[in-house]
């Protein structure tokens, strides 16, 4: 069997998304299912992206650590290499990081091409998004409730918020989808009409 060479590119998507919130506010969740919402979108899980690191990975922890403070960076810049091939390719990238800090939201506003380029903030508070840490699998044992504190300092005045404390995973997806006006381009992915 023979493939013959085939663009990748096309029509490129209307836009990129980035996902962010305090562990446990549900950004992997209401990412997957906002992707699910458009005919072609990709959601980049940017702790995967630290998985693909096999030996010398540091991961991030509330005391400085400059080398976890790098690969923070770099995971980013990996997750805007793959947002813009996924947009040339018209596919619209969600990507699903915690960003809290000035320095890596602007990362990512000068590394990520793809325009339009949307900002969320998933936002429950710490107390919602602790006890759906502890409702949860992937349970994590430190307590970052003070990055929630951290992101609304430094960047309230950013993006887009929804307090998503009471909202279920599809409301906060269809709060998110007006918010950013990219409801008029969903609703042919496979949770259309739900």
């Amino acid at each position: 069997m023979s493939f013959d060479l085939v663009p990748v590119d096309r029509e490129p998507a209307p836009a990129a998304l980035l996902l962010s919130g305090i562990p446990g506010s549900g950004k992997s969740t209401v990412a997957a299912a906002l992707a699910a919402r458009f005919e072609r979108a990709a959601h980049i899980e940017v702790d995967g992206l630290q998985e693909l690191i096999v030996s010398g990975g540091h991961w991030p922890t509330m005391d400085h650590d400059p080398e976890a403070d790098r690969q923070i960076f770099l995971r980013a810049r990996n997750a805007c290499l793959l947002a813009d091939s996924f947009t040339t390719a018209g596919f619209l990238p969600v990507v699903d990081d915690v960003v809290v800090r000035r320095s890596h939201l602007d990362f990512y506003r000068a590394t990520l091409k793809a325009r339009p380029f949307h900002t969320v903030f998933l936002a429950p508070g710490p107390a919602k998004a602790w006890e759906r840490n502890n409702a949860r699998d992937k349970r994590l044992t430190t307590d970052w409730a003070p990055l929630d504190e951290a992101m609304r300092e430094e960047l309230s005045a950013d993006g887009i918020w929804v307090d998503n404390a009471e909202l279920s995973v599809e409301e906060t997806v269809t709060a998110i989808l007006d918010a950013t006006g990219l409801a008029a381009h969903a609703g042919r992915g496979a949770q259309a009409g739900t």
